[in-house]
């Protein structure tokens, strides 16, 4: 009994030792089992890596250049925008200026009105438009086609940009009556007016009143560009007429060669179109020579200065002058003006909307010294030819 129980035991051991052997090699089976399978996972990653960084940058690269190239169409599409803007801005100005034209040409004043409003209402003034960039000239026989164009080659090289003109007789007369053949007043008085000199006087007014700019006689020679004239502290907004003093009286005698004792010059005029002053001094020729025409009365001695100054020239122009400025309603001038403000003149003088320079502004001298304090004035040298000297006494029709 006791042997059989010792056999069954000890059979019990063995086969609990070969079952923990058994569970042991299948651990150990598992495991290695579970090992190599990771290695190889992790092995394929790590191979994979490369060629995954590498499709994401070429991914990136792909979107990189996607995106530049779209933003190249953007701007050669805007490029192509802006230009047709600007092909229709075009476009739209010249249609604007053809319509402006036919409203102007349509524009009907009313039967009662006077001369003065229809030429206020043909021609208005913007005191805060720009000057245009308009040079106007006028040539005579006096010179030689030569010494024309030496002329319009200093006033061109001064001032690069500006529209430079100078009109023969021929052109001045197509000039008035193309822009003013709706006031008859006008074309009745340029006609009438009996000497080229006095024609040119009218023209230089009515040329200003259409277009601007300045005016300058032939025998003018720009020291400074025309933009350098507006002082640096004055805005152009302000100012929509700019002349200078032609005489500043010194002597008792004046009266026999100035109808002013102080009087503004009319060979260098800058303007804005529609300047107040303008439409005022062409309704007194106006006046004058129709009514000199009515009284037979238009023939003139050319020879007296005093007569052309008088007449449509810088005794006028002055007398023009100071009543708008004493003309509160015009001008905005409270005080009373008189010569004495612009007496011995050495600096620019605004008042109301009109600049006016010293004598030798617009008539410097020949020769300047690098010392002259007034070196900064000098705008134009004037050899005042006063070509009409030259013709008979008395111009008939």
């Amino acid at each position: 009994m006791m042997s059989k129980t010792t056999k069954r035991v000890s059979s019990i051991r063995k086969l609990a030792v070969f079952a923990l052997v058994a569970l042991v090699t299948l651990a150990l089976a598992v495991r290695f089992l579970f090992y190599n399978s990771n290695a190889t996972d992790l092995q394929k990653m790590l191979q994979n890596l490369p060629k995954e960084i590498s499709q994401s940058i070429n991914s990136a690269n792909t979107i990189q250049s996607t995106d530049l190239d779209l933003v190249q169409h953007f701007e050669s599409l805007a490029k192509e925008i802006r230009h047709q803007q600007e092909v229709q801005a075009k476009q739209f100005e010249k249609q604007r200026k053809v319509l402006e034209k036919k409203i102007q040409d349509l524009k009907q004043t009313p039967p009662e009105a006077t001369l003065r409003e229809r030429i206020a209402l043909t021609f208005p003034y913007d005191s805060h438009a720009r000057f245009p960039a308009f040079i106007w000239q006028t040539w005579s026989n006096d010179k030689s086609p030569e010494n024309i164009q030496d002329i319009k080659g200093m006033w061109e090289s001064k001032n690069p940009g500006f529209a430079h003109e100078v009109l023969t007789h021929d052109v001045i007369n197509a000039l008035v009556h193309h822009y003013f053949y709706s006031i008859p007043e006008i074309l009745e008085t340029y006609e009438a007016l009996p000497s080229t000199i006095l024609k040119i006087d009218f023209f230089k007014y009515l040329i200003l009143l259409v277009h601007g700019g300045v005016y300058a006689d032939i025998d003018t020679f720009p020291v400074q560009p025309i933009p350098n004239w507006i002082p640096e502290e004055l805005s152009p907004s302000d100012i929509g007429l700019i002349v200078g003093v032609e005489e500043d009286a010194q002597r008792p005698d004046w009266r026999t060669k100035f109808i002013r004792r102080l009087q503004f010059g009319t060979w260098i005029i800058q303007a804005k179109p529609g300047h107040p002053i303008l439409r005022e001094i062409i309704a007194k020729i106006i006046e004058t020579t129709l009514q000199r025409k009515k009284e037979d009365q238009l023939n003139v001695n050319l020879r007296n200065d005093l007569n052309i100054m008088s007449w449509t020239g810088s005794g006028l122009w002055t007398d023009t002058i100071f009543t708008y400025f004493n003309d509160f309603m015009r001008s905005g001038v409270r005080e009373k003006v008189t010569w004495r403000l612009f007496h011995n003149l050495k600096q620019s003088k605004l008042l109301s909307d009109v600049l006016v320079f010293p004598k030798f502004s617009f008539n410097c001298p020949n020769e300047i010294a690098n010392d002259d304090p007034y070196k900064k004035l000098y705008f134009i040298t004037h050899l005042a030819a006063q070509f009409w000297k030259n013709t008979p006494k008395v111009e008939q029709k």
